[in-house]
């Protein structure tokens, strides 16, 4: 069954009690128990497992091709849930230009969870085959990155991560499936901030694991239950509905970014852009051969530092200046200014969403507002 397809049926069927053909919501808290202590089908509390759930989870296996899915309450509640579940003392290499948010819960968390941490430049493999030289259970790989959409090549890590007995998770929020299958690729775990294009309204919080074989899920969804990491049966709901029109959505997200990239590749008041469906991006071969689209975020870097790109982002009248990304709406962020006291994005970078709104309608926004 081709992706399309799959999308729009996967964990779909027809509600088997009254035929409705789009999935019930089923917001119990607690499931009756037999008289001998038995459970019809397993269940017993929502914070451990919910019909609705189920068939999300379902869909996002069939998705990337795993065996088994958790679905939780955030991005983060799913590297949480990972980390979680890693032996004491397990050594883990993570990619030095990721989410400010899993930065921070390296930086800060992990150490009391007795999980070793470091940083790695996941885009130079001689550099992952160095750190690898010394045992390491987990190399966390996000591509493309967030915010400077650099490219890791998937199969060559998974290769690299194999051979020194370690395994691979691959971040795919800005690729989402409909763009890259990190699984088929030799990956082992992928992780996703539902939140963003599998929602796709901006309405819904939530966050996936996906895995290639049953090895660490047991041990991630034993985290999910006993730390309450689990999200609401509407917000999976929400998010099932969202997968229906992920392809049509990532389709045009993908075409108005390269419109967007392609008018300010090169405006004078932009010094650096950021972005894989440029034949000119360090990573565009790579992302040419393990994606079926680039994708619809970008990165620029303006002239005139911190103050002019606080200036850009303020003048837009479609972009919303908002966190987060993959909505309908475009967004723009100026991300130094929401990673703390010490950010690592350059202070000139503003990062893009590019939206569902006509093209041309967004160029000539963030053409006034370049001046």
């Amino acid at each position: 069954m081709r992706f399309q397809t799959l999308a729009v049926h996967a964990g779909g069927e027809p509600d088997a009690e009254t035929g409705a053909v789009i999935p019930p919501i089923h917001l119990a808290t607690t499931y009756e128990h037999a008289p001998d202590g038995s459970r019809a089908d397993g269940l017993q509390y929502q914070r451990a497992d919910n019909p609705t759930q189920r068939r999300l989870e379902t869909a996002l296996a069939a998705l990337e091709g795993g065996s088994h899915a958790l679905f939780v309450g955030s991005g983060i509640a799913a590297g949480s849930a990972l980390l979680h579940s890693l032996p004491r003392g397990s050594r883990v290499i993570v990619a030095r230009d990721l989410y400010a948010g899993f930065r921070s819960l390296f930086l800060q968390l992990a150490e009391r969870w007795d999980v070793v941490v470091e940083w790695c430049d996941l885009t130079d493999l001689n550099a992952v085959g160095k750190a690898l030289q010394r045992h390491a259970a987990l190399l966390w790989a996000e591509t493309p990155s967030n915010p400077l959409l650099r490219i890791s090549d998937i199969a060559a890590l998974a290769q690299l991560a194999h051979a020194a007995g370690a395994r691979l998770l691959v971040d795919n929020t800005f690729a989402t499936p409909a763009l890259q299958q990190p699984l088929a690729l030799g990956a082992d775990v992928v992780l996703h901030s539902a939140t963003k294009y599998m929602g796709g309204h901006s309405d819904v919080m939530g966050g996936a694991l996906v895995f290639a074989d049953g090895t660490w899920y047991a041990g991630a969804r034993h985290a999910r239950e006993l730390i309450g990491l689990n999200a609401s049966p509407f917000a999976a709901w929400m998010v099932l509905r969202g997968l229906r029109s992920l392809s049509a959505r990532m389709a045009m997200h993908c075409a108005n970014a390269k419109h967007v990239a392609a008018a300010l590749a090169d405006h004078p008041q932009i010094e650096a852009m950021h972005f894989p469906g440029l034949g000119n991006h360090p990573g565009h071969a790579i992302a040419a051969a393990q994606m079926r689209d680039f994708g619809a975020m970008l990165s620029i870097q303006v002239t005139g530092g911190r103050d002019h790109a606080l200036r850009v982002a303020g003048r837009l009248r479609l972009f919303i200046n908002a966190t987060s990304l993959g909505g309908c709406e475009s967004l723009i962020e100026h991300r130094a200014s929401v990673e703390g006291a010490n950010p690592t994005s350059p202070l000139n970078l503003l990062r893009l969403s590019v939206g569902l709104e006509d093209a041309d309608d967004l160029i000539e926004d963030l053409l006034q507002a370049l001046g």
